[in-house]
């Protein structure tokens, strides 16, 4: 599994690249498939004073993709809200394609 974690409008810290990275790798128990995952930070409303934390997380299957978007105010809580929802999408696709 290729894992490209990219991060746009600011650098993050090896803490928050590593967080992302381990929670990545537990994806495989959901799908054995998953060929890539390309994960997006981002800081929105940069005009304004209040940051967004923005979390896109595309996950590539052979020939199925899963996609998710989330925003809140923290990287950390934008990612756990991104990969409770990937999860759940990877688990029925999974099932779907076991029935």
């Amino acid at each position: 599994m290729n894992i490209i974690i990219q991060t746009v409008h600011f650098d993050a810290d090896e803490k928050l690249l590593d967080f992302v990275e381990k929670k990545i790798q537990k994806l495989t128990t959901f799908h054995d498939r998953i060929t890539k995952v390309d994960v997006f930070l981002k800081l929105d409303n940069l005009v304004h004073a209040i940051k967004d934390k923005v979390v896109e997380i595309n996950i590539h299957i052979p020939k199925h993709n899963c996609f998710v978007k989330t925003t809140s105010k923290s990287f950390e809580e934008s990612f756990e809200q991104a990969f409770e929802a990937v999860a759940n999408q990877l688990k029925k696709k999974k099932e779907k394609q076991a029935a």
